[in-house]
């Protein structure tokens, strides 16, 4: 059977299936008030439960890695969300309906909600609302914290989908992988395994079921691949396929201190896309330069108001200090289509993609966007953070973001507060009316990062969550592939620098053709950068340059990829 191969690697080894109790609503109503205070006393009495097992976790794990430690205090963050409590206590005393019954229904709301988002990282953040709904449901339920799982030495875990306490409490000197039937790339399990180096695959679907516990288990997570019980001849085949991959890994993994130098001297940057100071251990670890995308939604997310100018402050001063002196571009604020805040209402739109979102909100709503601006310039002086304002569609947008950028400054100086006052200013190139005026772009920025995942989609009309269509998602589309190409060549006329912060970066077929087009900085996940980095060290400018002038001679992304694979 065949998956999605998360986290790089061959494992070889026994299965242990997880199977989870799945809780469903019993349809009981309360009686009366005293029935009500009872089951409002119970969900509060569970919710600090909870909240304690997390940090039992925290306080006996020392081995938790900056990650894991950012993923349980998230945790803790929602357990406590006010939102979701209110939610529960409404259920109750409105509608009568018992503890349990209120939780489930909340939490299925919420995570509807994270479900629903186009972003494939906040997508994902749906795993961290299902799973504090366990937790709070098993403490209702009076069972206590659950056992520690023994595992075997060579263990592959089976699981429908494996929650972050999962991952993390994972016992990884003995389980070597795991293989889910759901999941995605940007899942905690997907995050984790690649973090801790263990092969995964997810989203394998449901044939995963007709695995039993101590079957014999090849996770191929390079190629997503799932054998159960293999014959001697697969055996012995991925026995040496796993040692060949091993060495590579090492090999990879002394590259770390290596520029990313080409054999004909061109320098490229390679930079990480990461959601706070917690990931920067793992893109240093990885070899990585800088932070080229950081994003700011996660910090509006999981609570009942706006967070302060203070707030934001030392969220960017943190990751400006654990950055070292590191280039770290920080995007504004990206609400709106897919990203909702349960305290700002938003309007409901037929297409809010294309809607009230990133820098429409920002520029209507100068309050929000004026104390952003201003907590950003307050922490640049702690390191070499960037200012990039995301979807961009014209030049008028920009004059206008770098007006309220300098009202922001002014008010600092008024206040005798320290600035970097020639902080750097770029935008994100997503917009195809954008990509098509870079040329007159350019003049107003210091930078450009071109975000492929929406520049595609906008450019070839294709809703990458839209089943019947999302075949149809393709970064290699001539039409995509010369609006980047532009993009590039125009920053390099005005002497701006280019970058890339697009899943695009991240794909080996990609990287000889886009530094064959000029492009100096890719930034991708961290786990993503020894790859990408071993490609270009192996290879010149000229052959890249030569590989961009076959590609242009190419008319459809077949013949473009076909091409690419052989190279």
């Amino acid at each position: 059977m065949k998956g999605i191969g998360v986290s790089p690697g061959i494992a070889i080894g026994r299965a242990f299936i997880i199977q989870k109790k799945a809780t469903v609503a019993t349809g009981i109503l309360l009686n009366g008030p005293a029935e009500i205070e009872v089951a409002i006393a119970q969900f509060d009495k569970a919710v600090t439960s909870a909240v304690n097992e997390v940090e039992s976790i925290k306080i006996n794990s020392p081995a938790l890695s900056d990650n894991d430690f950012a993923i349980l205090e998230t945790q803790i963050e929602l357990l406590s969300d006010p939102e979701i409590r209110e939610s529960v206590i409404e259920k109750i005393e409105s509608e009568h309906k018992n503890t349990s019954d209120a939780l489930l229904e909340t939490i299925a709301g919420f995570v509807q909600v994270f479900e629903s988002m186009e972003d494939a990282y906040m997508r994902a953040r749906a795993a961290d609302v299902q799973d504090i709904g366990d937790r709070i449901l098993k403490n209702l339920g009076n069972s206590g914290p659950a056992n520690q799982l023994a595992f075997k030495p060579d263990t592959i875990i089976i699981a429908e989908d494996l929650s972050p306490s999962d991952t993390i409490a994972m016992d990884i000197t003995k389980v070597i992988g795991f293989a889910t039937q759901a999941g995605s790339q940007t899942s905690h399990a997907a995050i984790i395994a690649k973090a801790r180096g263990i092969p995964a695959i997810v989203g394998c679907g449901a044939d995963l079921i007709d695995i039993k516990n101590d079957d014999v288990i090849i996770l191929d997570a390079i190629s997503g691949e799932v054998f159960i019980n293999p014959n001697q001849q697969i055996l012995d085949e991925y026995l040496i396929k796993r040692n060949v991959y091993q060495r590579r890994a090492v090999e990879l993994k002394a590259l770390h201190d290596v520029p990313a130098i080409t054999t004909d001297g061109m320098q490229i940057t390679l930079t990480a896309n990461i959601s706070g100071a917690g990931d920067l251990v793992n893109v240093f670890d990885n070899g990585g330069e800088g932070v080229g995308l950081l994003r700011t939604e996660l910090l509006y997310m999981n609570r009942d108001t706006f967070p302060t100018e203070d707030e934001q402050f030392e969220f960017y001063k943190n990751t400006a200090l654990q950055a070292k002196g590191k280039p770290v571009i920080v995007r504004t604020i990206d609400i709106g289509g897919d990203k909702h805040l349960p305290y700002f209402n938003l309007p409901a739109e037929l297409n809010p993609f294309l809607g009230y979102r990133a820098i429409r909100v920002c520029l209507d709503r100068k309050d929000l966007f004026i104390t952003q601006l201003k907590a950003i310039l307050r922490a640049s002086v702690f390191g070499d953070l960037k200012i990039m304002f995301p979807m961009i569609s014209n030049i008028q947008e920009i004059r206008s973001a770098k007006s309220i950028l300098e009202e922001a400054k002014e008010e600092l100086r008024k206040d005798g507060l320290p600035f970097k006052s020639g902080i750097k200013v770029g935008i994100m190139i997503e917009i195809p009316s954008a990509a098509i005026t870079a040329d007159l772009l350019a003049k107003e920025v210091d930078f450009f990062s071109i975000g492929t995942n929406d520049l595609c989609q906008y450019t070839l009309a294709v809703d990458r969550m839209n089943d019947k269509i999302s075949h149809l998602y393709d970064p290699f589309n001539p039409a995509v592939l010369r609006l980047i190409s532009f993009v590039i060549e125009q920053g390099a006329k005005q002497n701006i620098h280019v970058g890339m912060c697009g899943e695009m970066a991240a794909d080996p077929l990609a990287t000889l053709l886009l530094m064959g087009m000029g492009l100096k900085e890719f930034s991708m996940s961290a786990a993503s950068i020894p790859a990408i980095k071993s490609i270009i060290i192996n290879n010149s400018e000229l052959k890249a340059k030569q590989v961009w002038e076959n590609v242009k001679a190419m008319d459809s992304s077949e013949e473009i990829l076909e091409y690419l694979k052989g190279i």
